[in-house]
Formats: structure tokens, sequence, C-alpha cells
């Protein structure tokens, strides 16, 4: 089969389908060499690849050429799963433009641009919480946060 530049009417079908019955899942990306992530684990090369064919095989990563996923399943084994969070931040106007570019360099899940009562909506995992709020009330021009935990997922 040729590949054009266009999508035939069935791929974007198969496509549509794909994604209405696919489940959203959290996955944290390494986007390091197993060369590198072997020497800073004093362990060879070859025992690294061995360790990452037993983590792949029992479902707690996926990879692939230049990356290592953490599945679900990590998160949940090292407890780094707790529950999500989301912030909505008010700007002063004059200050947007900086606070954006300095919320984008933090490490958060998501950060949303909305209209209305409020500037942002940052999503981001609860057990960073604390230093999230703490980081994004000393940028200059940040009128006001509030937080909403979630509780459940229905």
């Amino acid at each position: 089969m040729e590949v054009r530049g266009t999508l035939t009417p069935r791929q974007i079908k198969l496509l549509r389908k794909l994604y209405n019955e696919g489940k959203t899942i959290e996955v944290h990306t390494v986007e390091k060499t197993q060369d590198e992530l072997a020497e800073e684990l004093g362990i060879t090369r070859q025992a690294l690849s061995n360790h990452l064919k037993v983590l792949k095989e029992l479902g707690y990563i996926r990879t692939g050429r230049g990356f290592i996923d953490l599945t679900e399943r990590a998160l949940d084994l090292l407890g780094e799963k707790k529950g999500d969070v989301f912030v909505f931040v008010r700007i002063e106007p004059t200050k947007r433009k900086y606070v954006y570019e300095a919320i984008k360099k933090m490490n958060i899940k998501r950060i949303y641009r909305v209209t209305g009562d409020i500037d942002l909506i940052i999503e981001a995992d609860k057990t960073r919480l604390d230093e999230i709020l703490e980081e994004i009330a000393s940028l200059e021009g940040v009128k006001e946060t509030i937080t909403h935990v979630v509780l459940e997922v229905l």
C-alpha cells in the first residue's frame, strides 16, 4: 500500500473508531538512551536491557526508539498515582504573558488558557500541590488561585 499525503475516508474512519474506543492513560516518558540510563545506574547496557525486558513483559513500561514510558501500572506500584487537582488562576492583564511563560516552564500536566473570570486552568498531580501553589503564588502578576481536588472520576 502506498503512503499518500492525504488519508482515505476509511483511514479517517479507522482513526475515529480507535479514538472513540480508546482510553486515556497516564504515562511518564523518559527520553534518554539506554546507554545513558545504564551509565547513570552503574550497570552494563546488557543488564539494563534485561531489566527493561522484564518490566515491559509485566506491563510497567512501553519502549520505543529513544523513549521509555512508565505506564499507569508502574505509577500505581510506585505510589505516584494519587489523583489530580485543578488550579484556577487569575492574572493581572498586564502580566499575563510573563505568567504564561513562567508557568509553561513548571512541571505540570496540562495548562489551559480559558475565557471567562479566570485566565488559566492548571491540571496537576495532587502529590505536588503544595509545591505548585507555592511556585504560582511567587509569580508577579498572579492575583488569585482557586484549587479543586478531584475526588473521583465518574
